[in-house]
């Protein structure tokens, strides 16, 4: 430790610390623009010039580092001085057009020019200017005249996104920051650029011209898009959503948030709400009141109890909805003799033998401390920014991280070895990684993994996994909704156990683990998700979710409710589907007109309450079931507000629930030989009904690519085809029709046809064999039907 004196106050700080991070112990408020905690020092704005005790010239305070005995100044006549000067430098090119700049009541050029600008400029010079810049639909860099180069958004980019998108051109007056030669701002994690600007350079499209800082109410939110559950603040205007930014939770999401998080906020106000109870009655919809609604919806219920049993009763909830609602969905159903109610839509193996709530293994703030990390069927920056970038921070502190997946995504670090296979291959390459532990350890590797040696690929991640010390491996979304499944947890778990390592899981939503504590899935012997489709039943309760993009099989769930007799559907939108097979649809508020829970993956429990009244007639989820229990006279449900619901599902303390084991049996297959595999990882722009309605998320070149085939490089060559000629995909006798795509990570024979798309919905299983074909133009007036087939 190091003790200084800051203004005649003395502070102690560790030795290697800034004079700014001194500052800031004490309390003292040092003026600065390019200085920021979570990135690199530029000391390039020079607002913090501070006055040194014995040094010539006024010093830096972001660049300074501290000595024992040092005596800082930060409001002598020689410091404010120089930071005055340096503010007149700023003010010289800086439009003065605060009146119409959207970063106006909460821009820190605005805020400092008050303490320290001049009342007048001296340059009369022409002021220079940069023309505007289109990089995607998200950030507006129309006004990169105010910019001031303070480097920020570079830096962010460089250093916690991964990848540099924006840089800067040119020298003095003539720099500029800007994307490389027309290229747009694509990371998951852009939109903190605006956050981290001081200035109004770099605004929310989405935002930009929609309301003034001082008009906003805000109010403190969590996101139900990923399952970290970042922490939020809702700005609000007349009852309306009108921006999403980060609250500061160190131990969650830093001072960060994804661009889902942050701009899906659109979706909350698309054309598909519901403001009020809809009937289907003659094969047409009608408006209705909540009491003749919920009548018909507990009569066709009770009817469909009484004549065909309870077991033809079925329930199907998104991850994404509250502890609350799935708490009093599964108490609904199991109330009227029925335990088929699951939240695990998009998984299609339930031979693992759970033995509690599958959760992180560990504290979401941990992941930067891991020094060997395994990550297994997961599309880890689609799915899960932030801890993406939580690893990215670990890896350049030596961490070294091993990918085993098919997708080859490009994780913005370096990967210390990478498995990619077709998904058939997972379960053979996982096997492969098992035995080289075992080697390497002199033990006897795990039973039925016999054969699958997986050479020198299996011998390098086995190798990282024994060395270094908190290691953990991770089970991602694709792992969890794969085919073999239990085998992958077994297999897992075998090399955790074996090199000392944590087993994790990457939760998908934000209550994937409320929703095994609330019990909405089968504990007495009901059907599970996969089950419930395959063998129809006569009435469906749709809570959250839309099936059809949300389940493993999509063409199955619309099959199964559209033959059903009654479908309630509960949700804040109205979709196409829903309006052929659904015969009620209630609306139910969304996460920022309700209050509720989410508990994230590692366990944590966090309550917000709605920012918003409901729109229209909507009511709170909870609400609507309670209703629902009290009609059908289901003992227990006599809550009176979302806090009673709340303290009922979490009467058993999660952390008694969460355990990753499994007792399930090790089965491994061969990687198949010949065909064309599909990949169909979730898009992350496509992940739930909010952010699929999002105007702007759905503009993102993300976004777009979910509407192509990714193939192979070798099936890209073997058809023939340009980027953008239109592939048919055939799988179990249904096809589509979609531009092509090269993504040459893509392992042989494997096409990448995304999840959660009308395309996915089509062609039915996420996982299996398909047919590849191009269409080849033909003469005009020919109809015959010419076609290259892979």
């Amino acid at each position: 430790m190091v003790e200084l004196e800051i203004d005649g106050k003395k502070v102690e700080v560790a030795e290697g610390s800034l004079v700014m991070e001194a500052a800031q112990k004490l309390g003292t408020y040092i003026p600065h623009f390019c200085y920021h905690r979570k990135l690199s020092i530029a000391a390039n704005c020079r607002m913090c010039l501070v006055e040194v005790e014995k040094a010539p010239k006024a010093l830096p305070a972001c660049a300074t580092p501290v000595t024992p005995g040092m005596k800082v100044f930060t409001n002598s006549e020689k410091a404010v001085k120089a930071q005055k000067s340096v503010m007149e430098f700023l003010l010289i090119n800086h439009p003065l057009d605060c009146p119409i700049c959207d970063q106006g009541g909460e821009c820190q050029l605005q805020d400092l020019a008050v303490g320290y600008g001049g009342s007048e400029s001296r340059y009369k010079e022409e002021k220079r200017v940069v023309f505007h810049k289109n990089v995607g639909p998200l950030i507006s860099m129309e006004e990169m005249t105010r910019c001031i180069h303070c480097t920020r958004c570079v830096r962010f980019g460089q250093e916690v996104a991964g990848v540099m998108e924006l840089g800067m051109l040119g020298r003095g007056e003539h720099s500029e920051i800007t994307t490389f030669v027309g290229q747009t701002v694509d990371s998951e994690l852009s939109g903190n650029m605006i956050d981290l600007c001081p200035v109004g350079a770099l605004t929310s499209k989405p935002f930009r011209y929609s309301a003034r800082t001082w008009e906003l109410a805000r109010r403190k939110s969590v996101s139900p898009h990923d399952g970290l559950g970042a922490n939020l603040v809702v700005q609000t205007k007349n009852q309306r959503v009108m921006r999403v930014v980060p609250l500061e939770n160190e131990d969650i999401n830093e001072c960060w948030i994804s661009d889902k998080d942050r701009f899906a906020y659109e979706g909350l106000n698309s054309a598909d709400r519901l403001t009020r109870p809809m009937l289907k009655q003659g094969g047409e919809w009608m408006e209705t009141d909540w009491q003749t609604a919920l009548e018909y919806v507990a009569n066709g219920l009770a009817s469909i109890k009484r004549d065909h049993g309870a077991d033809q009763i079925a329930a199907l909830a998104s991850p994404h909805s509250t502890l609350e609602e799935l708490f009093l969905l599964g108490k609904l159903v199991r109330g009227l003799g029925s335990d088929n109610v699951d939240f695990r839509l998009r998984q299609s193996d339930f031979s693992a033998a759970l033995k509690g709530a599958p959760w992180l293994g560990m504290p979401v703030a941990d992941v930067s401390t891991l020094q060997r990390a395994l990550v297994i069927g997961s599309s880890l920056r689609k799915d899960h920014p932030l801890l993406a970038s939580r690893l990215r921070q670990a890896v350049k502190k030596g961490t070294r991280v091993a990918v085993i997946g098919a997708g080859g995504e490009d994780l913005l670090m370096p990967v210390a070895a990478r498995i990619n296979a077709a998904p058939s291959g997972w379960t053979a390459a996982l096997a492969g990684v098992a035995r080289a532990v075992a080697a390497a350890k002199g033990v006897t590797a795990p039973a039925g993994t016999e054969g699958f040696d997986g050479g020198d690929a299996a011998k390098a991640v086995a190798d990282m996994l024994l060395s270094g010390e908190r290691r953990a491996v991770f089970l991602g979304n694709e792992a969890v909704r794969h085919p073999q499944f239990s085998s992958l947890h077994a297999l897992a778990q075998w090399i955790a156990s074996e090199t000392g390592a944590t087993l994790g899981f990457l939760t998908e939503a934000a209550n994937t683990v409320g929703g095994y504590v609330a019990g909405a899935l089968p504990q007495q012997g009901g059907a599970n998700a996969q089950a419930m489709l395959d063998a129809p039943r006569r009435a469906y309760i749709v809570l959250n979710a839309e099936p059809e993009f949300d389940a493993a099989d999509g063409r199955k769930a619309l099959a199964a409710l559209n033959q059903a007799g009654t479908v309630v559907v509960l949700s804040p939108f109205r979709s196409e589907a829903a309006l052929q097979y659904a015969d009620v649809i209630l609306p139910v508020a969304p996460f920022t007109e309700t209050a509720g829970t989410f508990v994230n993956a590692e366990g944590k429990a966090q309550s917000f309450n709605g920012v918003v009244r409901a729109l229209g007639e909507s009511r709170p989820g909870w609400k609507v079931l309670r209703v629902l229990g009290n009609l059908l006279e289901v003992p227990g449900f006599d809550f009176d507000t979302a806090e009673a619901v709340r303290d009922a599902a979490l009467a058993r303390p999660v952390a008694e629930q969460l355990n990753n084991s499994t007792d399930a049996p090790i089965r491994v297959t061969a990687a198949a030989a010949n065909g064309v595999e599909r990949i169909a990882d979730v898009p992350i722009y496509h992940a739930d009904p909010i952010v699929r309605r999002a105007d702007s998320l759905q503009l993102t070149a993300a976004a777009r690519r979910a509407m192509q085939v990714s193939l192979s490089s070798d099936l890209f060559a073997k058809l023939g085809v340009q980027a953008g000629d239109p592939v048919r995909v055939m799988q179990d006798g249904a096809s589509v029709v979609l531009p092509a795509a090269l993504e040459a990570t893509l392992p042989a024979n494997t096409v990448r046809v995304p999840a959660a798309t009308e395309a996915a919905v089509t062609l039915g299983a996420l996982f299996g064999n398909v047919t590849v074909e191009k269409a080849i133009d033909l003469p005009a007036g020919n109809n015959a039907a010419a076609t290259a087939t892979a």
